[in-house]
């Protein structure tokens, strides 16, 4: 039985380096299907965007008493949502590509809805289902970015995090402010 070596020799790498230098970060060990992982990424940039949009609108139109706190809230989360755009953005460009950022189709591409909600509850409530929608939509293309491409994958791992702290945050302020109505 004859072990197979666990680097490719170095002259190999070398060569293949140079040869495919216009691809910049995508090397021969790309595994996935670089189209699809594009479109997957386009369209949780797309989620996020109107994520932003979303928050920055609850944050200005936060009205009524304690108010404030769950405007600065939205404003954080819409921070958050805007430096994820970010990171997907960049790795779409890693990936050889072009981020997306056409306000035409971005509610079409997005898996979350832009919507509005006039009271501070129905805003909590609108940004929770968002999250939600996000959390299982982006564990989803975890899954299928699996070993293919664990750059994107640890990407979408660290937003999915931060997603689970976001709808973990709104389920606290709709059960606060359900109190506060309720009593």
């Amino acid at each position: 039985m004859t072990d197979k070596p666990f680097l490719t020799d170095v002259k190999t790498l070398r060569e293949r380096a140079r040869k495919h230098i216009d691809d910049g970060a995508v090397t021969a060990g790309y595994a996935a299907e670089r189209d699809t992982v594009l479109k997957l990424l386009n369209d949780a940039l797309a989620t996020e965007l109107v994520c932003v949009l979303r928050y920055r609108r609850h944050y200005f139109m936060a009205k009524g008493p304690n108010s404030k706190s769950v405007a600065d809230e939205f404003l954080a989360h819409s921070n958050e949502e805007q430096a994820h755009a970010d990171q997907i953005a960049e790795r779409i460009v890693q990936l050889g590509g072009a981020p997306d950022f056409a306000p035409g189709g971005l509610s079409g591409r997005s898996h979350s809805e832009y919507m509005e909600g006039t009271t501070l509850t129905e805003m909590i409530k609108e940004d929770l289902v968002a999250e939600r929608i996000a959390i299982d939509s982006y564990r989803e293309i975890i899954q299928f970015l699996g070993e293919r491409d664990p750059t994107s994958r640890r990407m979408m791992e660290d937003i999915l995090a931060v997603e689970e702290e976001h709808a973990d945050e709104m389920a606290d302020l709709l059960s606060r402010q359900s109190g506060k109505e309720g009593g």
